[in-house]
């Protein structure tokens, strides 16, 4: 059995993960636990708050006693508003917390993409402009070229969450572009697990989500590969030789 430990701010689109855990169909299990998500707001100050140390660090502790042997902090805005360098500060402070391998959601992102072995990416953030604008920049100093970003204006993950899948399709659709080899689609507030197959089919191209590379990451860190076609191309491919 391989325990995946996941911290997630507040209670949102937390039912993904006992989706994925079934979809995968292997010894996995995927430990959650929920850290205090202060005010519910997509502004750069409240997603600051919302990720800082003492946050993070006291979901650990549960996480340890439930035998997690990595921990991912499940949330793109909550880490990426800190930029690059305050993103890898934020992972290796949870790293030295938990005392076991550490990463983010937006790391998660930046790893699928290179899995998935393309360069050139379209962004359907749920976010308001400012902080849309904050994931690309994110992603570009990953070294990714961010060809377009659509965003949606959303104001509260209690909002995304409300999110069916005729909404999700519809951002996905407006963000896409023809120049892109992958779409993003960057909120783990907003449900994606059930639509991950029907996004790829009428896209025609991978499409990574917050939760679902979030869990990948998390396998990542513990040195696992699932095969699990219903969760997209990124749980299909073959590993690439790290070079």
């Amino acid at each position: 059995m391989t325990a995946l430990g996941l911290l997630y701010p507040g209670h949102s689109a937390e039912d993904d993960y006992p989706r994925i855990e079934q979809l995968l169909g292997s010894d996995i299990r995927i430990d959650l636990v929920h850290t205090d998500i202060g005010e519910d707001a997509h502004r750069v100050d409240a997603l600051r708050e919302m990720g800082t140390p003492e946050r993070l660090a006291s979901g650990v502790q549960e996480l340890r006693h439930a035998g997690a042997e990595a921990v991912v902090w499940a949330c793109t805005s909550g880490s990426f508003v800190h930029g690059w360098e305050g993103a890898q500060d934020q992972v290796r402070a949870l790293a030295q917390t938990a005392g076991m391998p550490a990463s983010s959601t937006s790391f998660a992102f930046v790893h699928a993409v290179r899995e998935l072995g393309v360069g050139r990416v379209a962004v359907g953030a749920t976010y308001p402009q400012d902080v849309a604008t904050l994931f690309a920049d994110f992603l570009r100093a990953a070294g990714l070229d961010v060809v377009t970003v659509k965003s949606a204006g959303i104001a509260a993950a209690a909002e995304a969450a409300t999110w069916g899948e005729p909404e999700v399709l519809a951002l996905a659709r407006a963000a896409d572009h023809p120049d892109a080899e992958a779409l993003l689609l960057p909120d783990t507030a907003l449900h994606t697990a059930a639509y991950l197959t029907t996004l790829e089919k009428e896209l025609g191209k991978p499409v990574l989500t917050a939760n679902q590379v979030t869990v990948w990451e998390a396998l990542r860190l513990t040195g696992r590969r699932v095969n699990a076609p219903e969760l997209g191309a990124l749980f299909t491919k073959e590993p690439l030789v790290q070079v």
